[in-house]
């Protein structure tokens, strides 16, 4: 009889039990706890899943099933036309020790350098897709404070098309939940995400292409979804932008920062994004565009409609001026070195008691606005807009109440709707 050994054995166990325990008729499904996992919360079950998932991509691809219990585990790879399905109350629950997450190198605030792998992590592959009713919870503290290098984010997905996530439940703290770097034809829906305490972002969308995020409810403690693309020369340089990305029928909220933050890591530039039929709220700012010099790239048509704006500071924050690192190899240049922005649209949206309806006097008068146009406002709000640095502005139908001072305060603004606002 011949022998076979590594994955051979793997896949001819796994392929074995699944045989028996659901027919021949799935061939592609694998079954962890044919595997090996045990699923009792106690048990580190990494080798287990792990072993599931290698001998799935072995196979060709097909489903790793993931039944109820409780699974400690350390880092997972995921590989390419492999389904991760969690069962109803199957509980992913990441290790405590951080020896169960490899170093590797990863993209962190916008530059390249040593990190720890996601709890769930792919790399160039294609067709992954993580689904189900069940639940991921992150490492625990203090492996999620970690910075230098970076800790584990829960689930990171670089340079792979035709990724999905959908339908189960996340929790984590003071780190990302979701990373996509270099994806292409991204799919996130039905999630719910929520983080405990700061600089917890739910989505971070970082130089991906084709990205639809819906149906989604996120709550976290920093931006509930953040889009970049990359900070200082290296990443204008590599010219890898975020775009073409819709963002509908979500509920974002954020404890500490934005629903929705642009930047400040853009230096690649971000374009072409929708945001549709959302319900935001933030404790600083519904949406927040942000940059800083050094930074370069542009923001370039990012239209909002169909929005409900609940209690938040600011509707729309503009801060292109002082906001995020520096990069260590910032972008020259007088105006160069500014971020542009250009072709910011928002319809028919309602505000309940915002602090300030738009603040946008943070921007350079070496690189102004080109082109902000906000239509159809109506609900309630304490202070007004401010704008400066601005050309092609439009402003019509804004019906809010409740405000303080002039609707509109404008310095070096050109466009319609301007008549009888006040000068700064």
């Amino acid at each position: 009889m011949k022998h076979t050994t590594g994955i051979g054995v793997v896949l001819a166990f796994c392929l074995l039990s699944t045989a028996l325990s659901v027919g021949a008729a799935n061939p592609g499904s694998f079954n962890v706890r044919d595997c090996g996992a045990k699923g009792d919360g106690k048990t580190k079950d990494t080798a287990a899943l792990q072993k599931a998932l290698d001998a799935c991509v072995a196979a060709g691809g097909g489903t790793v099933r993931v039944p109820a219990g409780v699974y400690l585990t350390g880092s997972l790879v995921v590989g390419a036309n492999t389904t991760l399905r969690f069962e109803p109350r199957a509980n992913l629950v990441g290790s405590p020790d951080i020896e169960d997450y490899p170093l590797v190198q990863v993209r962190w605030e916008g530059e390249f350098r040593e990190g720890h792998r996601a709890l769930i992590s792919a790399e160039k592959a294609a067709n992954v897709t993580l689904d189900g009713a069940g639940a991921i919870f992150g490492p625990p503290l203090p492996v999620s404070r970690l910075r230098d290098p970076r800790g584990p984010l829960l689930i990171e997905l670089t340079e792979c098309t035709n990724a999905v996530l959908d339908g189960f439940f996340t929790q984590y703290q003071q780190l990302w939940s979701i990373h996509l770097l270099f994806c292409q034809n991204f799919t996130a829906r039905n999630l719910t995400i929520r983080t405990l305490n700061a600089n917890g972002d739910g989505i971070d969308v970082d130089s991906c292409s084709g990205v639809t995020i819906e149906r989604c409810d996120i709550n976290t403690g920093d931006d509930a979804i953040s889009l970049k693309s990359g900070r200082g020369q290296a990443a204008a340089r590599l010219g890898r932008p975020t775009q073409n990305v819709t963002i509908r029928n979500c509920t974002l909220a954020s404890s500490i920062y934005a629903a929705l933050g642009v930047g400040s890591e853009l230096s690649a530039g971000i374009r072409d994004v929708k945001i549709e039929d959302c319900i935001l709220s933030g404790r600083q700012n519904a949406i927040y565009l942000k940059s800083r010099d050094g930074r370069g790239g542009s923001i370039e048509n990012l239209t909002g409609k169909n929005l409900i704006i609940g209690q938040s500071p600011t509707f729309i924050g503009i801060d292109l001026l002082k906001k995020g690192i520096q990069a260590s190899d910032p972008v020259p240049g007088e105006a160069e070195k500014w971020t542009r922005l250009s072709r910011i649209s928002f319809n028919h949206i309602q505000v309940n008691d915002v602090a300030e309806l738009v603040a946008g006097k943070n921007v350079p008068a070496e690189q102004p606005v080109d082109g902000l146009t906000l239509t159809d406002i109506t609900g309630t709000c304490n202070q007004g807009i401010t704008l400066a640095n601005m050309t092609n502005v439009k402003l019509a139908g804004i019906k809010v109440t409740g405000f303080h001072g002039p609707l509109v305060t404008v310095q070096n603004v050109k466009g319609r709707g301007l008549d009888g606002t006040a000068a700064r």
